[in-house]
């Protein structure tokens, strides 16, 4: 045998143990494979950077269009895939002592569409409204917006292609043709292709990254768990500032600047005009204005399934998307046995049926299971209040932002290790000018003072010291918790592709990486057998 042939012949071998090498660890972990030893990727500080906000001169968030044609164009889902929402702006916005707000029914709210690009053969109308950011102190400028348009479409078909256009064409002012797919129909193996999960935006430059990086991974529908435009990191006149109480210490109340959500809508409209949005409150909304009303640009703004899901509020919802259920809920409201929200809830999980959707997703704004210090154990009474109905009804998967860095938690329920308990997700790094959470709650001295955790908006006390398991008799463990599989301070977005009724593929994307490196991934497993729930479940489900 000749020396090239064996030289060939060693290459070969050695290609050969090379892929399989990297086959091996390629391979990507399921929570079959669990629960994870605690995984924390250092922190580098090179990513401290661009947490600045677009200014006012930017243009993309400059105003685009004249007179009363459409802008600010977003959809979001109905309860169900025949079903959706179209909103936009019309008129612009008023800033300053002498408002006078614009009359929403001189302005019709009307989209035309069909199938086909032209022509455009259904039509259908909605309501508009205009509403007031108000400030009953002197030298503090109001906010009236534009008129705000909500039409639902109904009668579409599911996994389907639509062209619309909105406005009113009377005018006319009918804005360019845009086009949607509906979520494919609720069934055991019918699902969308790609969620996008994002939280805490905000409007830096940060955030254009991960959105353009979203945009890159061709999502079917963006959820965003709360914190959107943080109008309420600035002051009336338009200064901002990364921490609001150091700047502006002497605020007689907590002011906001109201453009800034223009600013956001008209920034995203390139994606949520294409792709349905669906977005729960987060703290950065709460805006307390004139008559101690709050969270009024986050309930006009953005049109809910609230009516639709059997919900009498915006802070709390539900909604199909092909084979699996998401219940959207408020942290901000009151949650506990004998309030609405809860009520709601409960009726709402007894009527999923797990054979036409297999998942049950939940989102909020605050975790329950953060290690970070910032916001440690905050959302404590919501977990006491809730997770027992949501632990019983099977939740698979939890998504949260309010912390501004990303982790995944192994399977768990009430602190403790749980094959049938759901993964949370916490996804708080979206890009605001708060800049990101590096400090974990285990480190020697970042552990809080219990009783600096109880957020004023989330009903009191009730974190204590931990009565079982290693941390017992403490408030932080001492190291990363056994429930913490995963963290790493920064910014990014993550994708849910559910594959099937029983595997689900998670995958995390940081800013700093090339747009398809993947920074955490793992397939979410389900174990119905294992895990009875209660709820509606076709034993046919069990032999399919």
């Amino acid at each position: 045998m000749s020396s090239s042939l064996l030289h060939i012949q060693a290459f070969a071998v050695s290609l050969f143990l090379l892929l399989d090498c990297v086959s091996v660890n390629a391979k990507i972990p399921t929570t079959l494979d669990g629960p994870f030893e605690p995984v924390t990727v250092p922190f580098d500080n090179s990513l401290r950077g661009n947490a600045v906000d677009l200014p006012d001169t930017d243009p993309r968030v400059r105003r685009r269009v004249n007179g009363f044609a459409p802008e600010q164009i977003s959809l979001s889902l109905s309860a169900t895939y025949d079903s959706v929402w179209i909103s936009w702006i019309t008129g612009e916005f008023q800033i300053g002592h002498n408002i006078k707000p614009l009359n929403p029914t001189t302005i019709l709210s009307v989209v035309r569409y069909g199938k086909l690009r032209f022509p455009l053969t259904h039509e259908a109308r909605g309501y508009s409204l205009v509403y007031s950011q108000l400030y009953p102190f002197k030298g503090l400028n109001n906010y009236t917006s534009g008129i705000i348009h909500h039409v639902r479409l109904t009668g579409l078909r599911p996994n389907t292609l639509y062209y619309y256009r909105c406005g009113d064409p009377s005018i006319p002012a009918m804005s360019s043709i845009y086009s949607f797919k509906t979520m494919p129909v609720s069934a055991l193996r019918s699902y969308p292709g790609r969620i996008g999960v994002v939280g805490d935006l905000g409007l830096t430059y940060n955030t254009t990254v991960t959105v353009n990086h979203l945009i890159s991974n061709k999502p079917d529908l963006v959820l965003l768990v709360g914190d959107v435009a943080y109008a309420n990191l600035y002051v009336t006149n338009g200064t901002g500032s990364d921490c609001y109480s150091c700047s502006f210490p002497e605020s007689p109340i907590h002011e906001t600047y109201q453009p800034r959500w223009d600013y956001w809508g008209r920034f995203m409209q390139n994606l949520v005009s294409k792709i349905p949005i669906m977005v729960v409150e987060g703290n950065h909304e709460i805006e307390e204005q004139a008559e101690n009303q709050t969270f009024v640009a986050y309930s006009s703004r953005f049109a809910f399934p609230s009516e639709e899901s059997g919900s009498s509020s915006t802070f709390y919802y539900s909604f199909n998307a092909g084979g699996i259920h998401f219940v959207m809920l408020g942290a901000y409201i009151a949650y506990d046995k004998s309030a609405d929200q809860y009520k709601w809830l409960e009726r709402d999980l007894d009527t999923v049926d797990r054979s036409i959707t297999p998942w049950l997703v939940a989102a909020w704004h605050p975790p329950w299971y953060s290690t970070y210090s910032a916001h440690y154990r905050e959302a404590e009474c919501m977990r006491v209040s809730m997770e027992e109905l949501l632990y019983s009804y099977g939740v698979d998967v939890v998504f949260n932002g309010h912390v501004h860095a990303y982790e995944r938690s192994n399977r768990i329920y009430n602190y403790k290790l749980d094959p049938c308990g759901p993964v949370h997700i916490a996804v708080g790094d979206g890009g605001n000018r708060e800049k990101m959470a590096v400090k974990h709650a285990d480190e020697p001295g970042n552990c809080p003072d219990p009783m600096t955790t109880p957020d004023e908006y989330m009903g009191g006390y009730c974190a204590s010291n931990f009565t079982s398991g290693p941390a017992k008799g403490k408030f932080c463990w001492d190291r990363q918790p056994d429930y913490s599989a995963f963290r790493e301070s920064s910014f990014g977005h993550g994708i849910l592709e559910v594959k099937n009724e029983t595997w689900a593929l998670w995958s995390w994307y940081r800013n700093q990486d090339s747009k398809k490196k993947v920074g955490d991934q793992i397939y979410i497993v389900r174990q119905p057998n294992l895990c009875p729930v209660r709820s509606k479940l076709n034993k046919s489900w069990f032999e399919a």
